[in-house]
């Protein structure tokens, strides 16, 4: 199955409202506290942050608000809560539901640098676009880049990211 099928499925268990998935994301989900410095330092700098995602856009947002972090653009999926189930509605007709890999060429346009900072099955193509790659550790695109050969930096947290962006 692909990713796209799997979220559409997964989506259809879920008989929540927006605002009831959004306060069990809440409890159970944390930012990275070094998020909001990190994209404070990028606003210092000129650079630009987006979170291009295969989540859902409105908890995306919600958590970001949630967490004092306003201003960085969500390019994700969006869903209409049904009662018979979520339905998804994808940024595209890709595998993945969304082509981060498009998304990073897009950003890249005119010759601009990217630097792409990921950790699952779904940054895998968007990473291997990017000039500069940032991987979780211990996570799957951490192990596909490693294998592959391709150069990244291996993080934790956005502490790390940002002291080597602006060393």
């Amino acid at each position: 199955m692909s990713l796209r099928n799997v979220l559409a499925a997964q989506a259809l268990f879920v008989r929540a409202t927006l605002d009831e998935a959004d306060l069990v994301l809440s409890e159970s989900t944390r930012i990275d506290p070094s998020f909001k410095p990190f994209v404070a330092r990028c606003e210092r700098e000129g650079v630009k942050v987006t979170i291009v995602s295969s989540g859902i856009a409105p908890l995306i947002e919600r958590a970001l608000a949630r967490n004092g972090i306003r201003g960085v653009p969500v390019v994700a999926n969006e869903v209409t809560p049904e009662a018979g189930g979520w339905v998804m509605h994808f940024r595209d007709e890709s595998a993945n539901g969304h082509d981060k890999a498009a998304a990073v060429r897009a950003a890249a346009a005119g010759e601009k640098t990217v630097a792409y900072v990921g950790d699952g099955y779904s940054d895998y193509d968007g990473a291997l676009e990017a000039q500069i790659r940032f991987a979780k550790r211990g996570r799957s695109l951490e192990r596909f880049l490693r294998k592959r050969g391709v150069s990244f930096t291996p993080f934790t947290s956005f502490a790390e990211v940002e002291k080597t962006l602006f060393p």
